[in-house]
Parts: structure tokens; sequence; C-alpha cells
């Protein structure tokens, strides 16, 4: 393609950036940081050299870009480097659903527009120089890389390794898409110091990412990740990208992660050691079973992959332990590996993500059962098992007895997290005898289901709870360990008038020093583990623990064995709840309602960040006239509101006078701490979500049906009145 003058590049950016301004499209502040940046970073992408070996159509991407005017897409890509989080990087790979069919298409090099905001090899390998630079000079020299199922997931991960490799590490490479948690769990099993996976979870088909682990397999502290991206990523250059070919590597040093044998069609690059991962894997969580794993077990069971990494792991390990009657879905190619997504919409602004926490995706996985294994079939089944495409998430969807089918509109409903685990754990509490309840804690997010806190506390265990983010789950648990774990706080604050929160813990109740065997971490957004006690040395999981992230492929065996055993009673999953929860008046009825917004993607790019600060500034304003009395939503008065504000992000929204950036969230109370409203912001991206909790003690066997109904309509008339207040209307049904 032929060379276009930079100047035309830079006046067509600043014509967009002027225009966007005057018409109030974005804030002054995207602006000046976008007019600062955008044309040093095209500058350095269209003349550095290193980049053009490395990507010899990133030239052509850009130009071919330029001559059709995508100035907003220009803009998007080039006026900021990929936000570095809490677990790594994530972003979009391309600015449309055209480049990302091409990528797919014809590999890594693809001739689309990509540049320091956009996931590509470029970013990758700069990304991965730093991370390699500060493991070395710390003396790490192992690291395992994985990949899902995003689009050219094996190839992104072959090319990062070239470039470990060529820094000195072993790389131990998974030979297929992997779990996520088999990434964790294989860490510590190979006495690894660092992991990589390629994936951006449940996110839509837009996204990829790098997940970055530490030598345990949980996330790296707030501290180590601050002097990652600081002193290393930050400062790395394209002079810093090396590469050692997979099959020009020392015997030795590319050990390769998978099962019993080697997978035909896949090559191995002249490297045969291979570690039998999944069998670890799936031995070590056996032994988390409470009932006899021998036997063969009637549980009808549907199995739904999204197209993801768990399509073979969830099968395998549920076979394993007894149950026969899988039924895995393969219609619409959801057992297909393919980052699309192609189950789920792929409209521009409706983009559809591949949560298995989404009632829309359980509505997509059992429509694909009946099509494929007919309604008949359907009718047998008793539970509903999905994986997102990391196969870190799992959602649950069950049958709906007769008598509340007109709560839920259907013979059949998705359970919320808040449910499951709040089951999870009073099963648990009653068949595990090696439980000591009085060293036992559980930790969860601010946002996970206080009737967790109120079980724990019933049954003498101690509770943390957290900001989100299983890092955050992860960190306490550990603090807990080894006697740091801060203590004293309300709403994560010494002192009321502290401006910043405590980085880790909201509050605490039951701790005490003897609280040392992590019974689960639980999360709202489907994310699940159970740590145990202290490790016997940094590197290793907890003694009698799993992985330090989520794992739904863990879940997904817990979950199918408690309804197991609730068939073998006559019951159900959402009849265990009821009775054994919600109609436990120490406990009560809780309903715990979740929307993102927008309600599918984000707002989208520079405009986009405008955008999700306006309606924070709303939220503020109201914590503001709450505080002073007199705010009502939904028909409820606020009784307090509080800000949640740790300073994690304040790189990224650096505060001003006028403006703070809430990263935990405004919390608006009713009446009591179990009655309240949260607007939680993301931390990187361009969206925010909506938290609300209902409680009432108020019922009975007799009025449950009728109590869950109105208390269900409360908060749903509560979500209403705030996305009206806070001018963030619904952009889909949800």
């Amino acid at each position: 393609m032929a060379q276009i003058e930079f100047k035309t590049i830079e006046e067509g950016v600043y014509s967009y950036l002027d225009n966007a301004l005057e018409a109030g499209k974005i804030d002054s502040q995207s602006y000046e940081m976008a007019k600062a940046n955008c044309i040093k970073y095209l500058d350095e992408w269209l003349t550095d050299e290193n980049f053009l070996r490395i990507s010899p159509n990133v030239r052509n991407g850009i130009y071919k870009a330029v001559e059709d005017g995508r100035w907003e897409d220009i803009v998007n890509t080039f006026r900021k480097k990929m936000s570095f989080g809490t677990g790594g990087i994530r972003g979009f790979m391309a600015m449309d659903r055209d480049s990302i069919i091409r990528l797919k298409e014809e590999g890594l090099d693809a001739p689309i527009l990509k540049g320091p905001n956009t996931i590509n090899n470029i970013v990758l390998l700069l990304t991965s120089a730093g991370v390699a630079q500060f493991g070395r000079e710390r003396g790490f020299s192992k690291i395992v890389i994985g990949y899902d199922s995003r689009i050219r997931g094996g190839d992104f991960a072959k090319l990062i390794a070239q470039e470990f490799l060529a820094y000195g590490f072993t790389v131990y490479l998974f030979d297929e898409a992997c779990p996520f948690p088999e990434v964790t769990f294989a860490i510590p099993h190979v006495k690894a110091d660092m992991g990589i996976l390629l994936s951006a979870s449940h996110n839509d088909y837009r996204y990829n990412g790098y997940k970055l682990c530490s030598g345990n397999g949980s996330q790296f502290d707030p501290e180590e990740r601050t002097d990652m991206y600081n002193n290393y990523i930050q400062k790395v250059t394209s002079d810093d990208i090396k590469l050692m070919p997979l099959e020009e590597a020392p015997k030795g040093r590319v050990i390769w992660l998978g099962g019993e044998q080697k997978l035909d069609g896949v090559n191995y690059f002249g490297h045969d050691e291979l570690v039998n991962i999944h069998g670890a894997h799936r031995e070590h969580i056996k032994q988390f079973l409470l009932q006899d794993t021998s036997s063969e077990k009637d549980l009808e069971i549907a199995f739904c992959a999204y197209h993801g990494a768990g399509r073979k792991a969830v099968p395998r390990l549920l076979g394993d332990i007894g149950f026969k009657n899988i039924n895995t879905i393969h219609a619409n190619g959801l057992y297909d590996l393919d980052g699309l997504f192609p189950s789920f919409c792929n409209d521009p602004g409706k983009e559809q993500q591949p949560d298995p926490g989404d009632r829309r995706a359980a509505k997509i996985a059992v429509n694909a059962f009946i099509q494929e294994y007919g309604k008949e079939k359907w009718d047998d089944i008793d539970i509903l098992i999905g994986t997102d495409p990391d196969a870190d998430r799992c959602g649950v969807t069950v049958k709906v007895p007769e008598a509340q089918r007109s709560i839920y509109g259907a013979d059949y409903t998705l359970l919320p997290a808040d449910e499951v685990w709040s089951l999870l754990l009073w099963y648990r509490l009653q068949f595990d005898k090696d439980i000591n309840r009085d060293d036992a804690f559980i930790v969860l997010s601010h946002t996970t289901t206080d009737a967790l806190t109120l079980l724990a506390r019933k049954y003498g265990v101690g509770v943390i709870r957290t900001w989100v983010g299983f890092a955050a789950l992860s960190a306490a648990v550990r603090d807990a360990w080894y006697d740091e774990l801060v203590s004293g706080l309300t709403e994560g604050r010494k002192n009321p008038n502290d401006p910043l929160s405590d980085m880790v813990v909201h509050e605490t109740y039951g701790m005490g020093p003897q609280r040392k065997y992590n019974l689960g971490a639980f999360e709202q957004s489907n994310g699940f583990s159970l740590l145990g006690y202290p490790p016997k040395d940094k590197g290793s999981l907890g003694v009698k623990g799993h992985v330090r992230d989520k794992d739904g492929t863990f879940a997904s065996i817990l979950v199918a064995e408690i309804a197991q055993w609730a068939k073998e009673q006559g019951a159900g999953l959402l009849e265990l709840i009821d009775k054994h929860i919600y109609l436990d008046p120490d406990i009560g009825l809780f309903y715990n309602h979740y929307e993102p917004d927008p309600i599918d993607g984000e707002y989208p790019g520079i405009e986009g960040d405008r955008m999700k600060k306006a309606i924070l500034r709303r939220a503020l304003g109201y914590f503001q006239i709450a505080k002073a009395g007199g705010l009502e939503i939904g028909g409820l008065p606020v009784s307090d509101a509080v800000i949640y504000r740790t300073g994690k992000y304040d790189h990224v929204y650096p505060p001003t006078p006028d403006w703070i950036f809430p990263d935990e969230g405004v919390r608006f109370y009713f009446g009591d701490k179990y009655n309240h409203l949260t607007v939680r912001p993301s931390g990187t991206g361009n969206a925010l979500r909506l938290h609300i909790q209902m409680r009432t003690t108020d019922v009975s066997e007799s009025t449950l049906v009728e109590r869950k109904k109105a208390i269900r309509d409360q908060a749903v008339k509560i979500a209403d009145h705030i996305r009206e207040l806070l001018g963030a209307p619904r952009s889909g049904e949800y």
C-alpha cells in the first residue's frame, strides 16, 4: 500500500478530537491525553523497524484505516497503552468485526488496524519482555503458558513462549486449549515461578487478554504488580523483544502440559516431555468430595462449554467420579472451540458475553439442548452446568417447582452464584466432618450475598469481606494465614473520615489468630475456590486447599455432588436453598440482583470514557443528597450512603478538586446493613455494575412464594429508578 504523509494523519486525528470535544462527546481530560499520545504512538508504530520485522503488515493496517477515514477507531487504537489491571491486560483485538474475522483467517500478521491499545502480537511481546525482565531479576526460571478458545490463542501462546525461551526460561506449554484453573494448578505443581493464560474470560468475542499469575497460582500482589508495570513493562522498548523458535530450544527447555499421551495433529516441535496435568488436577479435586466417588450416580446432567476450554475437562471430571448420565451440548457449535462465539449475538453494540452467569446464556444452552436431544429428554434433566471460555466460572441451571414458576416465568432458572455458594457452604458445613469450626473462615467480596455471612456466623465460622476480585480474596486468605489481617475496619476504614479504604479488606466478623482454614472463597460473579490451611512453602497450594484463583471445573464437580445428594432426598437445589437457607430465621430470605451497564460490552472508546465518568459523577451527587437526607430510590428511603475508594485506579483516573474515582463503588443503604444498592465501576473498562441486595425475615413456608416475588419486584424497581437517576437506561433485555 502506498505510504501516506504523516501530516495527513495528524490532521485527521486532531480534526476528530476537536470535533468530538466541541460536540461534548469526550471530556477535556480524555481530549488532552489522546492529543498527547495519538501522534506519538502512531509515529512509533509506523517507523519502528523492530515492529515491522515482527509484524510486516502493521503499517499497511494503519494506512488502510487512514484511507478509509476511520479516525475514531484510529484514536481509540492509539490514545493510550493497554491498561494493566489486577490480573494482567485485557482489551479489544480490533475495533471492528471484519478485522477480527481477518485475524482468525490470516493469522497474527493480518493487515488490520492495531496499536498500543489493542491486544496484538507486538503488545504481547512488549508486555512479555517486561514480565521476563522482572522475573529474571528475581531469579525466576520457569513459566507455565496456556490459552483458551480466543481467536488465535494458540498462536499468541507459542509466540510469547518463544520470548520467554529467549530470556532463559524453561517453558511449560499446554498442548491444547486449557481451563485457566489448570494453569493455576500447574504452576505450583511443576514448581514454576509464574504463569500466563491467553484469555479474556467471559468477555465477548472482540476481546483477548493476558492473565498473569505468581508462583503459587494466585495473582501478583499489588506492590509486585505495580513494580512490574512501572519499572519493567512501561520501560521496555522494541529492542527488548527477542525470540527463540520452539524447535531451536535446547532439550528440556520446552515441556508440554496435557494428558497421558500426545495429541494427534499437534506439532510438539521435537520436544517429547509431557506432564499429565489433566490427571493430576483431576486426582487433586477428588479429595474435596464428601460422598462416595466409586458408585455410579443417576443424576441427569446437561453440560454446556459455551465454545470454551471446559468442554473436555468438566465431562472428564464428572465421569471419573461416577456420573455417567452426562449430556454434552453440541448444537449450534457450543462444543466447538470458536472464539467468535457464534451462538451469541455479535451485532455491533449488542455483543453478548459467553457468561455462564447470564440468564440469556442459560436460555441459549437450554434451547440448544432441546434442539439436540428433544423436549422429552430435557424434562429428565436434573441440572445444567455451564462454564465460560476459560472455565474459571461455573453457572448452574435447575428445574423450578411448579408452585414457583410464576416467579421465574419458566420451568427452569439459572441460579445466581449467591444462591449456589450459600448452598455449597451449608452442604460442606453439614457433611465435612474434618472441619474444625473454631479455626475455619470464609472470604467473600463485598457485593456477594450476606446469606453467606450469616450462615457462617451461625455455625461459628469467621468471615472476611473484601473488595471485588479474586486477587483480593486470595490476599485476604494469605493475610489470615500469616497473622497479617487488618482488623477493626468499618466499611473498609479504621476511621470514617479516612479518604481511602484498606486495599484488601472491607470488614471482618469473628476473626482471630486461630482462624487458619479457609473453607471457601466466594464471588458474586460465579467465582469459587477453597484455599485450605497455610501452605508448606510459598510456592505451594494451601494444605487441604485448592487453587488460589477461581475454578469453574472444581465448582461444577462440587455442585453436581450436592445435586446428586438432593435427588436422593427427593429434592432439587432450589428446594434445598429455600429449606436450609431462606426459611432459616437466623438467615432470612435474600435476593441479590445484578445488572451490568451497559447490558452488553462497554461504552465504546474515548467517548465511552466520558459516559462512564458522567454516570459516576451523578452517583457521587446522589451520595451527597443521601448524606443530607431525603433521597429515595425505588420508593425506599435511603438511610445512609458510603463511598468505597482504595485509590488503586488513581493512575488511570487521577483525582481532581471536583472528582474522585470510587473504584469499589457508591453504596446506598435502605434501613439496615443487609438492604442496599451499590453502583460500582469497572476499573479499566468503560462499564459499571449495579448490585442490589434485599433481605426480609418476615417469611414462612406458606408466604415464601409471595415474599420471593415481592423482594424481587422491589429490587427491579430500585434498578429501574437508579438507572433513571443516573441517565443509564438499559441498552437491551437482561
